[in-house]
């Protein structure tokens, strides 16, 4: 549950900068600042949604003393 909220959240962060970005492009903000913007948020995104199918390994059975 908390996995998605953070998606929801790098969704919503890429979509932004990326509205930013466009005001980048018609030149009303600087291009400079706007894209490295979507670069991050756009990497955070992949990063969290590669993080969703990644194999975290076996449960591990522990002895109790």
């Amino acid at each position: 549950m908390k996995q998605r909220i953070v998606l929801s959240l790098w969704a919503a962060a890429s979509t932004a900068a990326f509205i930013l970005n466009l005001l980048g492009l018609m030149q009303l903000l600087p291009l400079w600042a706007t894209m490295p913007l979507l670069f991050l948020s756009l990497l955070g995104l992949a990063a969290t949604w590669n993080r969703r199918h990644q194999f975290r390994g076996f449960p591990s059975k522990r002895m109790r003393l």
